[in-house]
Order: structure tokens, then C-alpha cells, then sequence
């Protein structure tokens, strides 16, 4: 995942857990794609202040996501998801020429592969 995006889930799931000013630099930092002078002018404080806010921060929040990996947790979720409205789709089609019930069979299996890793994800157990 690209580092920008990375931090900005982060932020998303972790920012409530900072202070408000670190909160603020970097909503304004990656939200609103100030630079470090902007932020440095409309916060009242350096440049360096800024930079060292920012790197602070984000060590903070990957500490939180290295213990509760909520995180990585949403983006499998989120990629078991796609996967199944992938096969949901799928089956809609087949079922409408209804000579390919081998085919809708296979895909039923790997619907069902899917969900049954998710719900096991859900209960604690990494797949």
C-alpha cells in the first residue's frame, strides 16, 4: 500500500488517539495536502515543528497498528469483500443461461472458501 495512503487509514482509525494538535498537523498534512510551510504559518510554530510533529505522529499511530492491526485487518476484510461481489456477479450471469451449473458450482465453492475465511478471521483465527 502506498505510504501516503497507508498513513492516511491510520490516521482514519487511530487519529482519535492522538492529541488534537498532532491530530491537526496531520489531517492538514495528508487530508489536506498543506505543505509543511502552510501548516508551520497557520499553526504558529517551525517548519521543523511541523516535520517533527509529523514523524512523531506517524510512529505513534504504527505502534497502535502493530498491536491492534485493525488496519490490516480492514483492507483483508475489504479484499474478501470485493472478492465475493466478484462471484456474486458471476453467478447472477450464469444463472441466467443456466447451462453452466459446473461452472456455478466452482464459483459457489470459492464464494463459500471466502466467506468461511472471513468469518474465521472474525473469531480471532488469521487464515
Amino acid at each position: 500500500m502506498e505510504k501516503v495512503v497507508r498513513n492516511v487509514f491510520l490516521l482514519d482509525f487511530y487519529g482519535s488517539l492522538l492529541t488534537e494538535h498532532q491530530r491537526n498537523v496531520l489531517d492538514m498534512h495528508y487530508n489536506n495536502d498543506f505543505s509543511l510551510a502552510e501548516i508551520s504559518e497557520l499553526m504558529n510554530i517551525s517548519r521543523q515543528g511541523v516535520h517533527d510533529t509529523i514523524k512523531r505522529s506517524n510512529k505513534i499511530l504504527n505502534k497502535y497498528e502493530q498491536k491492534l492491526g485493525l488496519v490490516n485487518r480492514y483492507m483483508r476484510l475489504k479484499k474478501d469483500n470485493d472478492r465475493m461481489l466478484k462471484i456474486v456477479k458471476k453467478l447472477q450471469l450464469y444463472f441466467k443461461e443456466k447451462d453452466n451449473m459446473e461452472d456455478v458450482q466452482e464459483e459457489l465453492k470459492q464464494l463459500y472458501q471466502y466467506i468461511a475465511s472471513v468469518l474465521e478471521f472474525d473469531n480471532g483465527e488469521c487464515s
